[in-house]
């Protein structure tokens, strides 16, 4: 598994925000966009701590910090926020801050995390709590967003003394598992709309129609992220029942050849279909971590590590001396703006995922095999 550290070495080398370059935000790429404080950043910039904190090797930070600071001014400023569009997606970079705000006392990250916070003070949520994923989606609960806001949240009320946010944030992991989780299969919808009003939701329901895995990946992350963030509270309990209820879910859609997961999670043997590599790893890492926090029997491990070594052996192909990390849906939602592939109508159909592009060396995919990774050389099973 040591190509993934030189992998990852090459994505640092040639990644300068200041410059233009981002090597692992393909949406970015596409556009010919500049680069920007997004969820997609916030992922690698995480995987890349995740490294320095099991190696110690102050590249990394170094890389962190200087990557930030390109968004990041003395005010505590964040070039390209907007706190009033009430996107989930905007809170995940805020993460790597607390670390940043820890190691080096810098006032300018405490005040970059206060104006996140912020936005989550006057996030508006649906009528049973939970934070809405964006303001263009009113009322409506997205798996996505529970990875993106509910550990940085909980973090913050714990480095800060804040009061009231956990029982907040456990209360809003429980109306996922109420309105998204599909009794029959265990499995989680994509997304919810409380209105049912939403042209891709369900009229009885209020759920998307189908199954994402990489939507799942960003839940099953947030329950084993927030977890440790717990720690031994007793509040911790109800999450702990719903990773092992997914985790056991979720092995029995493993594609069983390939150890992968499939686009749509429960219909492998549909055409179309392709074995997708970030909710396959952020299976993998969640597996592997559930295990080490002791949430997970043992089985877990040998599950985790064989997941992220399928990925390695299958997805992660070297061309003219360069690493690729292929087969990562490039981005899925529902409503607003039109696809990117070409079925357009975000629709939550089979047909409009297997529609979005599919491409290579995206930090959807990269940073949860990078998470794995870290986890692995943590328990010294690498």
């Amino acid at each position: 598994m040591e190509e993934i550290a030189t992998y990852l070495d090459e994505l640092m080398a040639n990644s300068l925000p200041k410059e233009g370059i981002v090597t692992w935000n393909q949406e970015i790429i596409r556009d010919h966009a500049e680069p920007k404080w997004d969820y997609v950043d916030g992922c690698m910039l995480l995987a890349i701590l995740d490294m320095f904190k099991v190696t110690g090797e102050p590249k990394y930070f170094e890389f962190v910090e200087n990557y930030v600071n390109f968004f990041v001014n003395d005010q505590g400023e964040i070039r390209g926020y907007q706190a009033t569009d009430f996107s989930a997606d905007e809170i995940n970079e805020g993460k790597v801050l607390f670390a940043l705000y820890e190691r080096t006392g810098l006032e300018k990250y405490r005040r970059a995390l206060d104006r996140l916070m912020t936005q989550l003070k006057y996030q508006p949520r649906t009528r049973s709590g939970n934070f809405w994923h964006k303001l263009i989606y009113p009322y409506q609960i997205w798996l996505d967003g529970l990875y993106m806001i509910q550990p940085f949240y909980l973090e913050y009320d714990q480095r800060f003394g804040q009061s009231g946010h956990v029982e907040d944030v456990i209360q809003q992991f429980s109306n996922v598992e109420r309105y998204l989780k599909d009794n029959r299969s265990g499995l989680y919808y994509h997304a919810y709309d409380e209105t049912r009003l939403a042209f891709w939701a369900d009229g009885t329901t209020g759920q998307s129609p189908n199954f994402w895995t990489r939507a799942i990946g960003w839940y099953t992350m947030s329950l084993v992220d927030t977890i440790e963030l717990l720690g031994n509270s007793e509040l911790s309990g109800d999450l702990k029942r719903q990773l092992q209820d997914l985790a056991a879910t979720l092995l029995r859609y493993q594609d069983v050849k390939s150890k992968m997961f499939y686009q749509v999670t429960d219909q492998g043997q549909r055409a179309g279909n392709y074995l997708e590599t970030s909710g396959t790893c952020a299976i993998g890492y969640t597996f592997i971590k559930g295990v080490r926090l002791g949430v997970l029997p043992e089985k877990y491990l040998e599950a985790g590590r064989t997941i992220i070594q399928a990925v390695i052996d299958q997805k992660l192909q070297k061309e003219q001396e360069r690493f690729n990390l292929t087969d990562i849906c490039l981005v899925a939602g529902l409503g607003g703006m039109p696809a990117k592939g070409k079925y357009q109508p975000r629709d939550g159909s089979y047909e409009y995922y297997i529609s979005e592009p599919v491409v290579a060396n995206d930090g959807k995919g990269i940073a949860p095999l990078i998470y794995a990774y870290a986890e692995l050389l943590a328990m010294k099973e690498i």
